[in-house]
């Protein structure tokens, strides 16, 4: 199935329900190649992590403002489950 999918004026694009609905999953991954995106569902079960990672990027995550020390404690609750 191909689908041509405009982007939002925030830049974000919809998936299909037909397409989410194949996956058990709400997490896709995607990654850029040269010119392509790859968007391909992503199983946080199985996923496993090096022994270092970046659980928060200020930049990135907060518009480059820190968080509170207990903000940080609640993200780090939700991620081990």
């Amino acid at each position: 199935m191909i689908t041509i999918a405009k982007a939002t004026t925030k830049g974000q694009i919809t998936l299909p329900a037909k397409w989410r609905n194949n996956f058990s999953t709400d997490r896709f991954l995607v990654k850029e190649r040269g010119s392509v995106l790859e968007i391909s569902p992503l199983d946080l079960d199985k996923l496993s992590f090096p022994e270092e990672y970046t659980v928060f990027d200020a930049i990135r995550d907060n518009g480059g403002r820190g968080i509170k020390a207990g903000d940080l404690i609640k993200v780090l609750k939700k991620i081990n489950g």
